[in-house]
């Protein structure tokens, strides 16, 4: 077992959410790891305005350094800084100097360590790889020794194997259980219905359908919305916009409405087995939820007994005429019981630990040719 690892993590940012979904899964999986005895060093740049939106201060379970996004000088260092970890790992979507993140990592490559690419959002990536054959990052992928994913299952792990990945594994989002849970419900946030979503050109179509056209059929039932970017959007009177919710309030918007919606973006909705990071935070608070349908969605919640799932507006409309309170508060319960069974940090820093104990150290593939006739980065 790799325990005591040094870790280095290049991501977007564990210290804000801001315009950063991936936060919450960062956060889980690395306390996790650092309460398995394991050390973290998350680097992060200073962009997209996160720094003064943080909405966490620098944990005491990881060492956080910010540099500038402005220059690479400051980048350099933190890499050099790295080359003594155990694993390296690159997320995706760090915004800021990916291209040269991707292969600056594979040069820190030396015996007895791993370096890993980290896909937060692999339906994006996969799409973007084959729409565009002449990617910088596909010939890079066959050099990682490790490739993780926060969700996507078969057709994704298939989809990177045939890029030449050595390797791909799902290491799923879930529950942190010190952060998500059930709490006092606040007026505030009442509603019949609520959802959680930044404007995402690949998600909005979705939102049209699932939330802004069921409100308007359902004049009288109070709708919720929260998330970056849709404060130019007309709305009808029945829903209210409360722009960014910081992570302290999500307990508390997730607790109090009678049912907190989950609308996947087109892309994850196609490639499927992808829970979003909202469901198990929801989950946590011991929420109702209601969820668009994608494949893979029984691994993780057995449907009308821990979430309702709708393939369309009319079904969302259906569930929310039907609903009780009562029925509402079971589902929650045995939704959060789920999680707190098979889906928290902690499973998924047990599943890390074994992928990590099954992978070949770098240092074997440091000259030469690799399996898959690709020169190795050294």
């Amino acid at each position: 077992m790799h325990t005591g690892m040094n870790i280095a993590f290049f991501g977007s940012s564990l210290v804000s959410a801001y315009w950063n979904g991936a936060a919450t899964y960062y956060r889980g999986i690395i306390r996790a790891l650092h309460e398995r005895g394991h050390r973290v060093t998350f680097y992060e740049p200073a962009a997209f305005d996160r720094q003064a939106h943080r909405d966490i201060d620098d944990p005491d379970w990881a060492k956080v350094v910010v540099y500038s996004a402005a220059d690479t000088d400051e980048l350099r260092h933190c890499l050099e800084e790295a080359r003594q970890a155990d694993l390296v790992v690159k997320a995706s979507g760090v915004g800021v100097f990916d291209a040269m993140l991707e292969s600056a990592v594979l040069e820190l490559r030396r015996a007895g360590n791993m370096v890993a690419f980290w896909d937060v959002d692999a339906p994006a990536t996969l799409e973007r790889l084959t729409q565009y054959r002449d990617d910088a990052f596909i010939p890079l992928v066959p050099k990682y020794d490790l490739i993780l994913t926060y969700g996507g299952g078969e057709p994704v792990v298939n989809a990177y194997l045939a890029l030449g990945a050595k390797r791909c594994v799902p290491i799923y989002n879930a529950l942190d259980p010190q952060t998500h849970f059930p709490v006092r419900g606040e007026t505030r946030f009442d509603a019949e219905l609520a959802l959680l979503a930044n404007r995402l050109p690949d998600r909005e179509a979705r939102v049209d359908a699932f939330f802004f056209d069921v409100a308007c059929q359902l004049p009288r039932h109070r709708f919720l919305l929260g998330g970056n970017g849709w404060h130019d959007r007309p709305v009808s009177d029945n829903v209210r916009y409360l722009g960014h919710v910081y992570t302290h309030d999500h307990n508390a918007f997730n607790s109090s409405p009678l049912a907190v919606l989950n609308i996947s973006r087109a892309s994850m909705a196609r490639f499927g087995f992808s829970p979003a990071t909202r469901l198990f935070e929801a989950a946590g608070a011991g929420a109702c939820m209601i969820t668009d349908a994608w494949a893979g969605l029984e691994q993780f919640f057995e449907p009308g007994e821990e979430i309702l799932v709708a393939r369309d507006g009319e079904a969302v409309v259906e569930h929310l005429l039907r609903l009780t309170p009562m029925a509402a508060r079971a589902i929650g319960t045995a939704a959060r019981q789920r999680v707190l069974a098979e889906h928290t940090y902690a499973h998924r820093a047990a599943e890390l630990e074994a992928v990590l104990d099954a992978t070949p150290r770098g240092g074997a593939l440091r000259t030469g040719v690799g399996q898959y006739g690709n020169k190795v980065v050294k």
